[in-house]
């Protein structure tokens, strides 16, 4: 597109929480609405797909109308939509899909098909204008853990991924053996900071072939074993200390295979996206290492590394300047791949 200034309404409704948010040009944020629903699964341990569907059929207009209000903008001023089409559960993505279809069909606008990774990547050119493509990001969620070369603002190539449970999954998943609740990561976080992380060695995953791939299913596995050892002999352990230990095993992980990654593709500067970035122990010691090897580090606020649509309406705008405008069949994709070159706006 040559219009002077081009305005994308994003919608994400991937997992648990409905948004939307106009950006204006991929980079500058003219409204960004979130309505979680923390609270409400909360009592669960996790996301409950249904009550999630539910309630984005609830909450969708509510946040579109929104964001428009914020922006001060009608539908009628916007340029493309764009929506989260997978992956993710996918009872709540057809909520925003079908809401977007239907909006792009009787506006008459473009319709732009977004990988919710790729959303997570771009939420990064939000804040940060310096940053361009090539860079190596490490995307870190509940659902995903990957090591992505950004070759450009639409060619990737993945470096590592997780064999078995991402990143944000391990970490639920021990803070709910310590007690600590759902989420987990901000909780275990924000307890690490009390413990020593040296208190306990918990394993890291490294495979003999050199592979950049994570594998987070052991060190779960090590803290339950560890704790049900202790109060088999009836011995007392810090909640601090262990997740504290477990914190660096998981983040040293991260670190060592993004800057190895980084390394290999010849790049010199480093992105963090996904729930996970927003995770302290991880910026800090990503900064200390990559700052050793000359490597600048770029990282979201916390608002932009959970689900949002202003990091959709970001990517869907690289993705309107190249013409990957989706057709009204567009559907949800639970199991979307992160690569594929027959996807409507992923190559």
């Amino acid at each position: 597109m040559t219009k002077e200034k081009c305005f994308i309404l994003g919608i994400e409704t991937s997992c648990d929480e409905t948004s939307a948010a106009v950006v204006q040009d991929g980079r500058k944020i003219l409204s960004n609405v979130i309505s979680s629903q923390v609270e409400l699964h909360k009592r669960y341990g996790g996301v409950v797909p249904e009550i999630a569907s539910r309630k984005h059929i609830e909450m969708i207009d509510i946040v579109i109308n929104d964001a428009l209000e914020q922006a001060g903008m009608t539908l009628e001023e916007v340029d493309a939509i764009g929506v989260t089409y997978g992956p993710g559960l996918v009872g709540a993505l057809l909520v925003g899909v079908s809401t977007a279809k239907a909006m792009a069909f009787a506006l008459d606008k473009p319709l732009i098909g977004v990988h919710h990774i790729e959303g997570h990547i771009a939420a990064n050119y939000l804040e940060h204008s310096d940053l361009m493509p090539p860079y190596m990001c490490l995307v870190a969620s509940g659902g995903h853990s990957h090591i992505v070369w950004v070759k450009d603002y639409k060619q990737f190539e993945i470096m590592g991924q997780t064999r078995d449970d991402a990143a944000g999954e391990a970490f639920d998943k021990v803070a709910r053996i310590l007690g600590l609740g759902y989420p987990g990561g901000p909780l275990i976080d924000k307890l690490a900071k009390q413990g020593n992380k040296d208190a306990v060695h918990f394993p890291r995953a490294r495979f003999e072939d050199g592979s950049l791939d994570f594998s987070f299913s052991g060190v779960k596995t090590a803290v339950l074993n560890y704790i049900h050892r202790l109060e088999q002999i009836g011995e007392s352990y810090d909640r601090a200390d262990i997740a504290a230990s477990f914190q660096h095993a998981v983040v040293e992980v991260l670190v060592d295979k993004t800057i190895a990654a980084a390394k290999k593709a010849g790049v010199n500067a480093i992105a963090l996206a996904g729930g996970v970035a927003a995770n302290s122990a991880l910026r800090e010691l990503m900064v200390k290492k990559a700052s050793e090897e000359h490597m600048k580090v770029y990282y979201p606020s916390p608002l932009l590394c959970t689900d949002n649509a202003a990091m959709i309406a970001c990517a869907a705008y690289y993705g309107l300047q190249e013409g990957m405008e989706a057709g009204l069949d567009l559907n949800a994709v639970p199991n979307l791949p992160l690569l594929s070159s027959n996807l409507p706006n992923w190559k």
